[in-house]
C-alpha cells in the first residue's frame, strides 16, 4: 500500500528545520574584557554585577561554516535597555525587550574561531543568561559549554630508555605569551615538578615541589599523611620560601620571587641522589642576573630509593577568569646525564592534555619552532594537536654547562 504524507507535513519540516539548529551558549563560559574579575560568573546566575559600562561580555566559538546566522542575548534587564553586539567587524543595536535582545542577522565570511563581543552604552544589566545562536553558519559549531573557563592544560612526555639511569634532567623555558594565572612547568619528574609562574601583573614566581610518599599522593590536607611518608626540606637558597602544599596531593614546596622576563630563556636543572628507600631531589635555576646556578630547595623524599624517571614539561592556566588568552612557551633543549655526569639529549616529546581538552576546548597543540619544542593552548586561535602525537626537533649538540653550587 502506498502511504500517502500530506503537504502540510513538508512544511512542517520546512519551519523547524532553522530551530533544529538553535545553539545557546551558556554566560557562565564567557569572558569579560578588559578586567577578567569585574564581574561575577557562576552556573546559577550566569554573569551579574554588570554595574562598569566599560566592561565587555565576551564569547568565543569555533563556526565550521561560513553563512548567515541570527543572534539574541538573554539578559535580567529592564525592557528599553539599549545593548551592541558585535561580530567580527560586523555590530549590531538591539534594546532588551522580555528579557531579550535580538540583534538580528549576521553573515560570516569564514569558519573558525569566531569572537562574539557584548557591550552596552548606559543603564545596568542585572545579569546575562546566555547568547542564542541560529542559522546555517552555527549548524555543528563548537562551543565549550562547560563551567570551567580554564584553557586545557597541555603536556610534553620525553620518552627515556627503560634501563636509563638518570640523575640530571636539564630543561629550558623561553614564555612568548604569558598572561596571569599562568604556570610553565619545565622539568616534571615522577615525584615532583619545576618551573615558573605568573601570580600577578607585579609577581612572577620560580617554583619547586616534590610530593609526599604514600596518602601524600592523594590527599588534600598535610594532617592525613604519615610523617614517614612526608617529605623534609633539605636546604633552600637565598630569598626562597619554603612551606608545603595540598590540594593537589601534599608534599613540600619551595618558590623565589622573581621577575623572569618574557622572551629570555630561563634554565632548569633537577637532580637525583638515591639515598637508601629515600632520594634526594634538589631543582637549580639558573639566575640569568648573577650569571650563576642557584639551589632553589632540596628534599628528601621517603620511600623512594630511585632516580629521575617520567620526564616531562606542561604549561598550565591556573585561574579560569582569563582562559580565553593564549599561552605559549619554547621548551629545549633538553638533556640528562647519568650517575657519571655524561649527557645525552633528548630529541623527542609526545603531547598530551587534560580532560578539558578532550571536546571543552580544542584550542591546544604543539609543534617545533627555532628547534624547540613548543606548547600553546588557549586564545581560541587555530591549531590542533592529536593525543599522544610525537614531535622530533633538530639536535643542538652543545651540552649543558651545569655548575652545582
Amino acid at each position: 500500500m502506498t502511504r500517502i504524507v500530506p503537504l502540510f507535513f513538508f512544511s512542517l519540516v520546512g519551519l523547524c528545520a532553522p530551530l533544529m539548529a538553535e545553539l545557546r551558549v551558556p554566560a557562565f563560559t564567557a569572558y569579560t574584557d578588559p578586567n577578567p574579575d569585574a564581574m561575577r560568573v557562576s552556573k546559577d546566575n550566569g554573569i551579574s554585577g554588570w554595574s562598569d559600562k566599560a566592561q565587555h561580555v565576551l564569547w568565543f566559538g569555533e563556526l565550521k561554516a561560513a553563512g548567515a546566522f541570527t543572534a539574541s542575548v538573554a539578559v535580567k534587564a529592564k525592557d528599553g535597555v539599549k545593548l551592541k553586539l558585535a561580530v567580527n567587524s560586523e555590530s549590531h543595536d538591539a534594546a532588551v525587550n522580555n528579557g531579550v535582545a535580538n540583534f538580528g542577522s549576521f553573515t560570516i565570511a569564514k569558519a573558525g574561531y569566531t569572537k562574539f563581543e557584548l557591550s552596552r552604552a548606559s543603564d545596568e544589566v542585572e545579569a546575562v543568561d546566555a547568547l542564542v545562536l541560529d542559522g546555517e553558519a552555527v549548524a555543528d559549531a563548537h562551543f565549550n559549554l562547560e563551567p570551567r573557563r580554564n584553557a586545557a592544560s597541555v603536556h610534553l612526555a620525553y620518552p627515556t630508555p627503560k634501563d636509563a639511569e638518570v640523575a640530571m634532567f636539564y630543561n629550558e623555558v623561553t614564555a612568548v605569551k604569558d598572561p596571569v594565572y599562568t604556570f610553565y612547568m619545565v622539568c616534571g619528574f615522577s615525584r615532583g615538578y619545576f618551573g615558573m609562574q605568573v601570580n600577578s601583573d607585579t609577581e612572577r614566581r620560580i617554583i619547586f615541589s616534590v610530593w609526599d610518599s604514600g596518602a601524600g599522593q592523594g590527599a588534600k590536607d598535610r594532617s592525613a599523611v604519615a610523617t614517614d611518608d612526608q617529605t623534609q626540606l633539605l636546604g633552600k637558597g637565598e630569598g626562597v620560601e619554603a612551606s608545603v602544599f595540598g590540594n593537589e596531593g601534599t608534599g613540600g614546596h619551595s618558590h623565589l620571587l622573581y621577575p623572569w622576563k618574557t622572551g629570555e630563556a630561563q634554565k632548569f636543572v633537577v637532580t637525583a641522589k638515591a639515598d637508601g628507600t629515600h632520594t634526594i631531589y634538589s631543582g637549580y635555576w639558573f639566575h640569568s642576573e648573577k650569571q650563576s646556578w642557584m639551589l632553589i630547595a632540596s628534599f628528601r623524599a621517603p620511600k623512594d630509593g630511585k632516580l629521575l624517571r617520567g620526564l616531562h614539561s606542561f604549561s598550565e592556566n591556573f585561574g579560569g577568569s582569563n582562559g580565553h588568552l593564549q599561552r605559549k612557551a619554547l621548551y629545549g633543549p633538553q638533556w640528562t646525564a647519568d650517575t657519571k655526569g655524561q649527557w645525552s639529549e633528548l630529541l623527542e616529546a609526545k603531547f598530551s592534555h587534560d580532560p578539558t581538552g578532550k571536546s571543552a576546548r580544542l584550542d591546544r597543540f604543539m609543534g617545533v619552532e627555532n628547534g624547540k619544542f613548543f606548547l600553546s593552548h588557549g586564545g581560541f586561535v587555530e591549531g590542533f594537536t592529536k593525543y599522544g602525537q610525537p614531535f622530533t626537533r633538530r639536535a643542538s649538540e652543545v651540552a649543558p654547562h651545569f655548575e652545582q653550587p
